[in-house]
């Protein structure tokens, strides 16, 4: 499983708000150093059928996604 973190200095109070933008294919930047994808953006469309932890509010909090 991935961890994502969004890019562009954007962040999150909620995972609700964390997860629309995931599902509105909102730019993500891969935060797994084992992968050699850690640093690349992503988006929903980029893994389509893989779950991911995305990181929100300050890095503090995270939801994993269902897909």
């Amino acid at each position: 499983m991935l961890t994502v973190v969004p890019a562009y200095g954007r962040d999150y109070k909620s995972a609700k708000a964390a997860l629309v933008d995931w599902n509105d294919n909102k730019d993500f930047i891969v935060a797994t150093i084992s992968s050699p994808y850690d640093g690349k953006y992503c988006n929903k469309q980029d893994l389509p059928n893989e779950q991911v932890k995305i990181r929100y509010h300050k890095l503090t909090k995270c939801v994993i996604t269902k897909d």
